[in-house]
């Protein structure tokens, strides 16, 4: 070989050095993050804190992309999709994972939790943190709770006692747990989605529906609601999922570093969640455009009993020692 020969080939020998080097230092892993709310809800803060935390610590090494307001996916959809590898990361609300597991059906159960603390309670012991990897073997991985609320009843006539709601429609996520909620007190349950509830009461196709101070606002369903029973029935949280084949292919200190972030992305969302639910609440009665009913204690006992009967209803499935644990949090 001649010397120009050697030379070229010493050349292009420290070229494709420098080609794959380049290439290893610019194919970061990419965490695409779906969620179907919008950015400046407590979800959408979470999940971008999250985004800047990583590039902060990660040095390009993971980068996350955020999709909101249902960009990619909806909450029907991103769980197949996550088991495809299409999604790394979702925030579904635990209603969503019936199919998966019968466990977190536990916290759509009315009148279980006192109130939020009470569910955060549950949520960081020993039976919570063991919910988080009951679909593990189903290809999912819980890596933490997110906040929205406890639930509120809003409604087109007044909601002082279960009678009142006799008879009346009332839209639900798609949840049997719900659906039993409502025909405890002879009302008709629908599973609508979300994206089609103001509509609904618009249009009076239905009656009323359950959610959250901040949903309740950011969604206007106050502004054509003429009222809302300040019930605390229930309490609407959302799960932050990934795929357990994802999960376990990251490399331990890369995995461990995005946990990290992940919990300080959460107890963010977390501490907004619970501001806002008291802000929301406070405009909806500046608006002057629905009537917040707080029910008295022996009204309020009223709703319990006639709602409790479906934790026996649903006992074995959900397991009896979990509800337990989830009372013993009060």
């Amino acid at each position: 070989m001649t010397k120009t020969k050697l030379v070229l080939v010493s050349l292009m020998v420290a070229a494709t050095m420098l080609v794959s080097a380049t290439v290893s230092v610019a194919a970061p892993i990419v965490i695409k993050f779906s969620h179907v709310v919008a950015e400046n809800t407590p979800k959408g803060q979470m999940a971008n804190k999250f985004r800047d935390l990583i590039a902060e610590r990660l040095d390009g090494k993971v980068v996350v992309e955020v999709f909101p307001n249902s960009q990619l996916f909806g909450d029907n959809k991103v769980l197949e999709a996550m088991l495809l590898g299409d999604v790394q990361l979702a925030a579904p609300s635990v209603s969503k994972f019936e199919k998966y597991t019968d466990s977190l059906q536990i916290f759509d159960l009315p009148f279980l939790f006192k109130d939020m603390a009470a569910v955060e309670k549950f949520q960081q012991g020993p039976v919570g943190q063991k919910m988080l990897m009951s679909m593990k073997k189903k290809g999912l991985i819980g890596l933490g709770y997110l906040h929205n609320g406890m639930k509120q009843l809003s409604a087109s006539d007044p909601l002082r006692v279960p009678a009142d709601a006799a008879g009346k429609k009332f839209r639900i996520m798609t949840s049997d747990v719900l659906a039993a909620q409502f025909e405890a007190v002879d009302a008709l349950p629908l599973k609508k989605p979300f994206s089609e509830v103001f509509t609904l009461l618009q249009t009076r196709a239905i009656d009323g529906q359950e959610n959250t101070w901040s949903n309740i606002y950011s969604k206007k369903f106050f502004e054509v609601q003429p009222y809302i029973t300040e019930s605390n029935h229930g309490v609407l949280d959302y799960l932050v999922i990934t795929s357990t084949e994802f999960w376990m292919d990251l490399p331990d200190d890369i995995r461990t570093e995005v946990k990290k972030a992940l919990d300080e992305a959460i107890a963010f969302g977390n501490q907004i969640s619970e501001k806002k639910a008291i802000e929301d609440r406070q405009k909806i009665i500046d608006s002057g455009r629905s009537e917040i009913i707080e029910l008295a204690d022996a009204q309020r006992q009223q709703w319990v009993d006639a709602m409790k009967p479906v934790w026996k209803k649903f006992e074995d499935k959900i397991g009896k020692e979990y509800i337990d644990a989830a009372v013993a949090s009060n």
